[in-house]
């Protein structure tokens, strides 16, 4: 094996895609025989890959970039700030970055890698270690899945379609491969993601595909029914509720995909909803989620929720507080409304006050823990799998089918020190609190 002098120092920020791009970038570089290194002082390059999302991500992203300007010099800076305004916002203030480009841009980072550092000419990427799954920056249990790119929705309060473009759905041969790598590596969990799960396939008319000699449709269900013979889990986000996710219900029932389902809904009020041009409508939305709970009971249930949109009047809000009493959802985050650069929902009329935002975020976050409360509540004497995600001396942490990592709750097993990342263990459940439990 070659000891490269190449070394790349990389920053990622933002959601989920956004780190699957990046380890699409490092798995490349490391092909070409770079290192990526921690630290400024040891990188001969700094790669920074931007969120463009809302407004306190901009910042932290234009924060990254001025600390990597200020410590080593030489930035390559890619991701949802690397197009359109936000590109010129970003030369603008530092005009000496090396390149700007937008998401996705995976040749062209790699390209710029090139033009400033040359990759070593005795590196042989046959030889030279590179895990067959890739570089990953999640634990080694568990993996981010991206099946497609950019969306086909124009929401007035997202950005999203102008910095990544329409949807384009990957082969579904080329997942079920990229699945099938990390299953061999150990991943335990498979994590699927997009901008919108439930389109996929859409764009190209579900074409057949084929994988392993099998012909699979482009298509939401047949990738998880091919997902599920894999024995391991697999979790289901940013699945949009239209009519066709009913038939991925009945594999969660039978234990073949997770009985796990984040769907983005942001509103439980019509005229919001019609506002921000969502594409499902709120009671169509609990009639589904009520058929869900018939056809799997176990099901968890998390979404998103925004709160002093444009508009939002004290009826919309108290509509919206109706709604989640009624969905009665595991898992939910709210955000209160933020202008996007860029977003049509900034040219609306009745914009709420700050103050009355904020009001509203602090009386939805009430109800809603207290919802969650009763829900974990009654897991308590109930015995349940866990898969472990870390251990200390003070015991184990994990998590259960229906906590995805990062974003919901986590299972503490105190005193289980014997155990791994990466275990699959059962155990009942002794104490809960708003969002998480403790079993032994």
């Amino acid at each position: 094996m070659t000891n490269s002098t190449n070394k790349v120092g990389f920053i990622s920020l933002g959601c989920p895609k956004a780190l699957v791009d990046s380890e699409r970038i490092l798995t490349q570089l490391k092909m070409d025989g770079y290192d990526i290194v921690p630290s400024y002082h040891d990188a001969e390059v700094v790669v920074v890959n931007t969120c463009g999302f809302i407004d306190s991500a901009k910042q932290e992203s234009l924060d990254a970039i001025g600390e990597a300007m200020k410590e080593n010099g030489k930035v390559i800076v890619t991701g949802c700030m690397g197009k359109g305004d936000d590109a010129q916002v970003i030369q603008e203030l530092h005009p000496k970055v090396l390149s700007v480009t937008g998401p996705a841009a995976y040749e062209e980072v790699v390209g710029a890698v090139h033009d400033w550092v040359p990759p070593v000419t005795n590196h042989d990427p046959y030889t030279d270690l590179v895990p067959p799954q890739g570089v990953k920056l999640t634990p080694r249990h568990y993996a981010y899945l991206k099946i497609s790119e950019g969306c086909n929705h124009r929401c007035s309060f997202c950005i999203i379609p102008d910095m990544r473009g329409d949807l384009v759905s990957r082969p579904i041969g080329d997942v079920m491969d990229e699945a099938e790598r990390l299953v061999r590596a150990g991943v335990r969990e498979l994590l699927v993601i997009s901008q919108d799960t439930s389109a996929y396939g859409i764009d190209t008319k579900f074409r057949t595909g084929f994988w392993n000699g099998r012909p699979l449709k482009t298509h939401m269900q047949q990738l998880c029914e091919a997902l599920g013979e894999f024995g391991v889990w697999v979790r289901l986000h940013y699945v949009y509720p239209y009519p066709h996710v009913d038939k991925v219900i009945p594999l969660m029932a039978d234990g073949k995909i997770l009985p796990y389902l984040d769907v983005p809904l942001q509103h439980g009020s019509p005229e919001v909803l019609k506002r921000m041009k969502r594409p499902a409508a709120a009671e169509k939305a609990l009639e589904r989620i009520a058929a869900w709970r018939r056809d799997c009971p176990d099901i968890t249930l998390r979404s998103t929720f925004i709160v002093g949109f444009p508009g939002e009047t004290d009826q919309d809000f108290e509509t919206l507080l109706d709604f989640i009493e009624e969905a009665q959802l595991d898992r939910v985050g709210c955000f209160e409304y933020s202008p996007v650069k860029g977003a049509r929902a900034n040219e609306l009329p009745d914009h709420v006050p700050a103050e009355v935002k904020k009001e509203r975020w602090e009386r939805f976050m009430a109800l809603q823990q207290q919802i969650s409360a009763n829900k974990l509540q009654q897991k308590v004497g109930a015995t349940i799998e866990i898969l472990i995600d870390e251990v200390d001396e003070q015991g184990a942490i994990g998590r259960s089918q229906g906590d995805a990592p990062e974003i919901d709750g986590r299972v503490f097993l105190e005193g289980a020190t014997d155990l791994n990342p990466g275990d699959f263990v059962e155990a009942e459940v002794t104490a809960a609190d708003e969002y998480d439990l403790w079993a032994g």
